[in-house]
């Protein structure tokens, strides 16, 4: 019976441990995410960069355009994150005439940029 209280302490132990291990590793990674949204915002809001308020309307910014869709329901729109930073690096895949930049062929976002502004468009 000894035995098997052990085996039963040690399991629940370990449960508890790993339960805590995974409750602190999302604080580190919202932390990190919520910094990256954030830088994403920047440079999505930014005039020399992505510049996306040119056409598009997004909540919190000013003087949208209306040329594009409005940025809102973006993982209802777009379930695969990938799809969606394709999108943004070269909309001429999915739709030849399109008059969307092509941020990620034409060099306007580097890669490191690229995805920034998906976190962000993709928290929309």
């Amino acid at each position: 019976m000894q035995g098997y209280m052990h085996k039963i302490s040690t399991t629940v132990s370990v449960a508890t441990l790993v339960a805590c291990l995974g409750m602190a590793m999302p604080l580190s990674v919202n932390a990190a995410d919520d910094a990256d949204i954030a830088e994403g915002k920047k440079l999505s809001f930014d005039r020399k960069k992505g510049n996306c308020l040119a056409c598009h309307a997004i909540e919190g910014g000013d003087l949208p355009g209306n040329i594009g869709p409005p940025l809102i329901a973006m993982k209802a729109r777009f379930p695969d994150y990938e799809k969606l930073r394709a999108q943004i690096y070269d909309a001429r895949i999915n739709n030849p005439n399109t008059i969307m930049i092509p941020f990620g062929p034409h060099e306007v976002l580097s890669a490191k940029e690229l995805e920034l502004v998906t976190k962000f468009i993709y928290t929309l």
